[in-house]
């Protein structure tokens, strides 16, 4: 938790300097106004202790994860279904979860609705953890009377949305590991293998082939630089992550995703899944077109589609219709997502519409994701082939020849 060394007056008049342990400045200045003083300034302590390093860890295992937010949710909507006042609600949560971090802002939240703010007001405090669009469906339940729906709805929405990504990530997990092995088995052969056959060519005195020559360069390397192949490939992949966070690597990286052979279809099917389904929650909680897809915009991490639903915020004040950008851009969104907003444009049941290509694109990609590695299968097997192989066939060619002099 941050530390922040403050200077304040307190309530008798008196200036005073200390330090407060807080999740963030927001939370700072509650506490001191609690305490009935007035925040002078406030600097972030920057600590490389034992006690900063236990902290950071503390931090890091006491985040909140989005099934916690989930499950936050589900179970304030299923509580005041039941009669219980929202207060009342927040508290049993406090006691309940047992995330540190998170049991202190729902004590925060719950000063704040005691003091007469609205549960959307509490929740806005906290925007890196609870996003726009639980915000906004909590307030739109608020105006409608109907926040236990509204939060049933988003609580699934994020569900959905969550069982999305774990499936895609779940995915990609075989051949990650394959690959992965794959490399490790050929930098041990290339070290440990390859010496003992190099030695017998050097005594027999055979011409190589160029293919055995490059391996047995590629093992003389590894052998006499070990080091400096870690340091490379470690300092490679530190590199790719750095250049995948700045604009130009993410751009590159949202241009990509969506055209990658076999895996960019299940990430355009994502895409246009999450788009339908937050707009159609949105929407059927009265939320207006505009700050529907502005919310929506902030819940899609890729660049592009951002795009997409900045210029349908455009389309919309000029009053196209919301399909029209959508038909505009068949290269990231599905042919479909444009379609079907066409005909819930006529039909005046855009939500509905949206609804039901959520739940298509949800099942296609559910079912894409189960039949990944059966699809991924045969192009692994192929690329093992070839480099088993041509090591194969680079170190068996020479042998072959000293058998033939022989």
């Amino acid at each position: 938790m941050p530390k922040f060394n403050v200077k304040v007056i307190n309530k008798r008049g008196g200036i005073e300097s200390r330090s407060i342990d807080t999740i963030s400045k927001v939370t700072l200045y509650e506490e001191i106004r609690r305490d009935g003083g007035k925040l002078i300034s406030a600097k972030e302590v920057s600590e490389f202790g034992l006690q900063e390093i236990l902290n950071r860890i503390d931090s890091v295992l006491s985040r909140i994860k989005l099934q916690d937010k989930i499950m936050f949710a589900r179970n304030i909507a299923a509580m005041l279904s039941a009669g219980l006042a929202l207060s009342r609600a927040i508290i049993i949560m406090e006691r309940q979860t047992k995330n540190k971090k998170f049991k202190i802002i729902l004590r925060d939240m719950n000063e704040e609705i005691s003091k007469g703010s609205t549960f959307s007001q509490a929740l806005s405090k906290y925007p890196n953890i609870f996003s726009k669009l639980l915000v906004s469906m909590v307030k739109a339940g608020e105006e409608t009377g109907s926040l236990a729906d509204s939060l049933l709805v988003v609580s699934d929405e994020m569900e959905k949305s969550y069982m999305l990504q774990k499936k895609i990530k779940g995915a990609m997990i075989y051949p990650a590991i394959i690959m992965t092995a794959m490399v490790g088995i050929g930098i041990l052969m290339m070290i440990y293998v390859v010496p003992s056959l190099t030695s017998t060519f050097k005594e027999l005195n055979v011409e190589l082939p160029t293919s055995t020559k490059l391996i047995i360069s590629v093992s003389d390397f590894l052998q006499t630089h070990t080091i400096l192949f870690i340091i490379s490939l470690i300092g490679g992949i530190l590199g790719i992550i750095g250049i995948s966070h700045t604009q130009k690597g993410s751009r590159l990286i949202d241009y990509i995703t969506p055209r990658f052979p076999i895996v960019g279809t299940i990430v355009q099917e994502s895409y246009a899944a999450r788009t339908s389904r937050t707009l159609s929650s949105l929407l059927s909680a009265g939320v207006e077109v505009i700050t529907a897809l502005s919310i929506t915009k902030d819940v899609l991490a890729n660049s592009f589609y951002k795009e997409v639903l900045s210029e349908a915020e455009k389309a919309i004040q000029k009053g196209a219709p919301l399909s029209e950008v959508f038909l505009k851009h068949e290269e990231i969104y599905p042919v479909l997502v444009g379609e079907m907003m066409s005909v819930g444009d006529e039909t005046g049941s855009i939500a509905d519409m949206l609804l039901k290509l959520a739940v298509f694109y949800e099942n296609e990609v559910d079912q894409k994701t189960k039949d990944l590695s059966t699809v991924i299968e045969p192009f692994l097997m192929l690329f093992i082939g070839s480099a088993v192989g041509f090591f194969a066939i680079a170190m068996i060619s020479p042998t072959y020849s000293v058998l033939t002099n022989i």
